[in-house]
């Protein structure tokens, strides 16, 4: 088995590294020195006591933009360190026995992977967006309480490095180890991760004797005080600093969405610290509250969700704020149904508060209270469809910008009807009890937290990005990380849907083989998501320096749109006063719920279509050929060295019903090459990375390798297993190659003939 400590401490080390090194290069590459050598010592000192003095500024700012920024980096960090836990879990379901990590480290992952996903990861980053563009958004100068507002960020920190205190002292103890015997530092053996699981259920977490749940108990306490404060803070940021201009009528959806939020917040908090307090003292002083003398195991189950359930909504009502505040910007079109989307989010508050008892469905509570639980947890889903449907049809008929925020945005909606429509049948007591203790849970709550919550995060990111920064991402980029994120989310999450259909338990590392194609499957997904993060990061990074310079007051070009809203005209005023910039005026304006070309008849739009399609097929037919005529050469010179079975070609015919046949399943696959593959290049070349066609065309055959690698693979090992992944690669390449010359040759040559 793996050490734990030792491997996520690596991994996070790793990844600090990285992020200082890129950083560092990117402002370096970005700010050479005048004369082109090295620093002097006295430059260096003045880069030292300049960095000192930023240091204390942003340790005592009570700045409602910069203590937004902070709240950031710190979710952002959080985010980080439980997508660690997330992989690490996901690699141990790679194989069906347990065989990386122990049962008991897998447990202790997904509690510490929960935990710092939905509080330290989730509600900062929407208190830190919130903080910077709430005051914005109505005309405030500030927060209504500055130092409180600081007070609320700062307890944090500690809070979360209580929480996960376990993995410190274990890497602090292995480190000691090297050098002092074992009862030297008999402390830092003690303690270990927690894992009685996310929701600490009693009596394990009364009477498990791991002192790090105390430690845990602490940290989430913290943890809800500062939420609490945060939350009174925006209730009375929102209340009482809006302008004189900005009423309750016209209050932007993403300052409704944090008042609701922070409501929720206000309710729900203090009843968790006191559920935290009253677990802490049957642990510590012997009381007896959630006891099976006492007020029994249920009574825990009982707060804990009285909480957990409003906390849903918690996380999940900034990002329908976003959506609802973003997606207008990218079709052209005013928000469909303003005052129904208010009174949706209003009635999911109160409604959130009715429904903690269906996640105890398969607990002994009275029958008729389940049955009431149930009509409300159904009941619950019309305040959703509401949003949905309204965002649907505020991008009808508009002109759709096939942007990255807006991109983030389609998928978001995707992802939250599947989960929300899956969620309606949890909310069933008959098919609660059967799919309770299932993986189907699993991929309905992670289409919802994995889904249009980051999804809205990460497209608020690239929307407000000029404002932070001054400078544009890299948009390319942004498309593809975009598009990553939802192929990602999808494949993990939809298969967990399945398996968990078919009945597979959940929290548990050990699995019946049968479903160990189904785990791999997921776990490429979740690798696929923890990619996207890992390259929004890096855009994030690099572009604060090398990112190209805003030149313009409206980078979005709402004004055409009559969308320039307030945080915009901030920044144009203050573009204005900074650098002299003239204000942006758009070359034509329209209202913004008129589409800006009116749509085709049906038979003025069939000739159109009909000619594009057989252009674009065409054109895919003639570079397929090419690319996979340069293929053969790689695929052949594999199969007669013996580092690729020719048998694995069977299952191509096999899987679309054609019996088994290594002839026919050669056919097919040449077949795919030539149209399917091309095809899909041709659909998504426009999201894919690269400044040139050939380098797009090598990022698509890597995509298409790697899937090929894992499809076609026959347990090679050693010499032979690096020979397979070399020539599929260098194959793929070819082929990538080669269809994208052709296409870049046949577009070239028919641009010629238009003209």
């Amino acid at each position: 088995m793996l050490n734990r400590a030792v491997i996520e401490g690596g991994a996070l080390a790793l990844l600090a590294l990285s992020i200082v090194a890129i950083w560092f290069r990117a402002r370096h590459e970005a700010r050479p020195a005048s004369d082109g050598g090295y620093l002097s010592r006295e430059g260096v000192r003045f880069e030292l006591g300049r960095l000192q003095d930023e240091a204390l500024r942003w340790l005592t700012t009570t700045n409602h933009r910069e203590i937004g920024l902070l709240y950031i980096a710190f979710g952002t960090v959080a985010a980080l360190w439980g997508g660690t836990d997330a992989m690490m879990l996901r690699t141990e379901l790679l194989t069906p026995p347990a065989d990386i990590w122990t049962p008991e480290t897998y447990n202790a992952l997904f509690t510490t992977h929960g935990l710092t996903m939905l509080i330290f990861f989730v509600l900062p980053v929407f208190f830190g967006i919130g903080n910077y563009f709430l005051p914005l958004l109505i005309g405030a100068d500030d927060m209504a309480f500055p130092r409180v507002n600081a007070i609320g960020f700062w307890l944090l920190p500690p809070a979360l490095l209580m929480a996960r205190f376990g993995l410190l002292v274990q890497i602090g103890g292995q480190v000691l180890s090297v050098f002092l015997p074992a009862e030297r530092i008999a402390f830092f053996l003690s303690l270990r991760e927690v894992s009685v699981g996310w929701t600490l259920y009693a009596p394990l977490s009364v009477v498990q004797p791991n002192p790090q749940i105390d430690l845990l108990l602490l940290g989430l306490h913290l943890s809800g005080i500062a939420t609490t404060v945060g939350a009174i803070n925006f209730i009375a940021t929102v209340v009482y600093e809006r302008a004189d201009d900005v009423n309750w009528s016209n209050l932007d959806i993403f300052s409704w969405n944090m008042l609701v939020t922070s409501s929720i917040a206000l309710f729900a908090f203090p009843l968790l610290g006191s559920a935290l307090v009253m677990l802490l003292l049957d642990r510590n002083l012997g009381t007896t509250f959630f006891t099976t003398e006492g007020g029994g195991p249920i009574l825990w189950q009982h707060l804990f969700w009285f909480w957990g359930h409003p906390e849903v909504y918690i996380l999940f009502l900034p990002a329908t704020g976003l959506m609802s505040l973003i997606l207008p910007k990218f079709v052209g079109r005013k928000l469909f149904g303003y005052q129904f989307i208010v009174y949706s989010t209003l009635g999911l508050a109160v409604m959130s508060f009715g429904v903690w008892a269906h996640h105890m469905f398969t607990t002994s509570v009275d029958p008729r209270l389940k049955a009431s639980f149930m009509a409300i947890s159904i009941a619950i889903a019309v305040p959703s469809a509401i949003k949905v449907f309204n965002w649907l049809t505020t991008m009808w008929d508009g002109n759709i910008r096939l942007s990255a925020p807006f991109i983030l945005c389609a998928g978001g909606i995707g992802t939250f009807i599947i989960g929300g429509v899956t969620g309606v049948f949890l909310a069933v007591i008959p098919v609660d009890i059967l799919y309770h203790g299932t993986y189907y849970v699993v991929g309905h709550f992670h289409l919802i937290v994995v889904g249009i919550i980051p999804m809205l995060m990460i497209a608020s990111s690239y929307y407000w990005y000029p404002i932070l920064t001054g400078r544009w991402y890299d948009r390319r980029l942004a498309k593809f990380q975009s598009g990553l994120l939802i192929v990602g989310a999808f494949v993990t999450f939809m298969v967990l849907l399945v398996i968990g259909g078919l009945g597979l338990p959940r929290r548990q590392a050990i699995y019946p083989p049968e479903y160990q194609l189904a785990q791999q499957i997921a776990t490429v997904g979740g690798y696929v998501v923890g990619l996207s993060a890992v390259m929004w990061l890096y855009n994030m990074l690099v572009s604060y320096w090398r990112g190209e310079v805003v030149r313009t007051t409206d980078p979005w070009n709402l004004k055409a749109t009559n969308q320039f809203t307030r945080e915009w005209q901030w920044f144009e005023a203050r573009m204005v006063e900074k650098y002299d910039m003239e204000p942006s005026q758009p070359e034509t304006t329209r209202r913004s719920y008129a589409p800006e070309l009116q749509p085709m008849g049906l038979l003025g739009g069939v000739g159109t279509v009909a000619q594009n399609v057989y252009r674009n097929a065409s054109m895919a037919a003639v570079a397929g050929f090419t690319g996979t005529f340069l293929m053969t050469g790689g695929i052949g010179t594999a199969i007669v060295i013996g580092v690729l079975d020719p048998a694995s070609f069977a299952e191509i015919s096999e899987l679309v019903g054609l019996g088994t046949s290594q002839l026919i399943g050669a056919v097919l696959f040449l077949v795919a090459g030539t149209v399917v593959w091309p095809l899909l290049f041709l659909s998504f070349q426009e999201f894919l990375p690269g400044r040139r066609m050939f380098e797009t065309g090598l990022v698509f055959a890597t995509l298409v390798a790697t899937g090929f690698s894992v499809a076609f693979y026959t347990d090679q090992e050693g010499l032979a297993f690096l020979g397979y992944l070399a020539f599929v690669f260098v194959a793929h390449w070819a082929y990538g190659l080669g269809l994208a010359v052709t296409f870049q040759f046949l577009r070239s040559r028919r641009t010629d003939v238009g003209a």
